[in-house]
């Protein structure tokens, strides 16, 4: 593995059974699935993981289980967001025993946006940890949504870290703002939001996605086209998956997770983060958007398409 990455990096989901208990072989299903999509990178918790649903010593036995289940077959970047510096050493740690290329820590909300002090926080975390840095900039409330002049401080403070994932909106202008004059250490920007907006933010120059795992070949066949230069493929599957990135905007972890139960990937869709959940309704209407996205999901992992028993759509 390379330190150049780039690409599709989907951001995988921590899978519980109908308990609420971690379900490992669930997780590895996840892995191989996306795996067998074609994607260059894996990451690992991140907020499409519900990490803060986890205690500490679960994330560092998940990170080792992910990363002993890549092997070495994608770029593995761990998620080691923490509201101080030890918390996030000690993933970051663990994932560089894992084998993960790089470390993804999102601005601490505990700092608030003080610049001077996020800057010190990013420094003493990259004299600290193994792994190369990326800064996750989400927006207010996961997030504390930096614009470009104060993440560019940011960045300047060490050059520990080499990558951005943008994500506070508007994403494609604070990409454009972050490449007209990028620090001499940054390797690049990705982009996230689940993919909502990844034209934009390809056509500006970011470097890869990092989208939910429900329709990872999709993703995959998006970015293949970009780089061939095949805009008219791009927009094509941009405006084909873009009803259910819509859908994934309002149920989050849930819509990825009902999507991965249908695709036969995972036994349970449970969340243990409070959000929308589905009814009769919206279940009706999952339905009608993969039935249409059935021709692009391809022989990985497909299998029933229908909708849950009422016990399951009740959770």
């Amino acid at each position: 593995m390379s330190n150049a990455i780039g690409g599709v990096f989907p951001v995988l989901p921590t899978v519980f059974d109908e308990a609420g208990e971690i379900d490992l072989d669930g997780l590895g299903n996840v892995i191989e699935f996306a795996l067998a999509c074609g994607v260059d990178g894996l990451v690992f918790p991140g907020l499409a993981s519900e990490y803060d649903m986890l205690s500490l010593e679960e994330r560092e036995a998940l990170i080792g289980f992910v990363g002993a289940r890549v092997a070495g077959r994608a770029n593995f970047v761990v998620g080691a967001s923490g509201d101080d510096v030890a918390t996030s050493i000690r993933l970051a740690t663990a994932g560089a025993g894992a084998g993960a290329v790089a470390a993804m820590v999102m601005t601490p909300k505990a700092i608030g946006p003080d610049t001077g002090l996020l800057g010190a926080f990013y420094s003493a975390l990259g004299r600290q940890a193994v792994l190369p840095l990326m800064v996750q900039n989400a927006p207010v409330p996961m997030g504390l949504g930096l614009d470009t002049a104060q993440l560019r401080a940011v960045v300047e403070a060490t050059d520990s870290i080499r990558w951005v994932k943008e994500e506070n909106m508007p994403c494609g202008q604070r990409i454009s703002e972050m490449l007209a004059d990028p620090p001499a250490h940054l390797l690049g920007v990705f982009g996230g939001a689940g993919g909502r907006y990844i034209t934009d933010e390809l056509a500006r120059g970011a470097i890869g996605t990092m989208p939910a795992v429900e329709t990872p070949e999709i993703h995959v066949a998006l970015m293949r086209a970009h780089r061939a230069g095949n805009e008219e493929a791009v927009r094509d599957l941009y405006e084909a998956v873009l009803p259910i990135l819509m859908m994934q905007a309002v149920f989050r972890w849930r819509l990825t997770k009902e999507v991965l139960r249908r695709r036969g990937v995972i036994d349970s869709a449970f969340t243990r983060a409070a959000g929308p959940r589905f009814d009769p309704g919206d279940h009706a209407e999952l339905s009608r958007i993969l039935s249409r996205l059935e021709p692009l999901l391809g022989g990985a992992a497909v299998t029933s398409l229908s909708a849950p028993s009422v016990q399951t759509a009740t959770r």
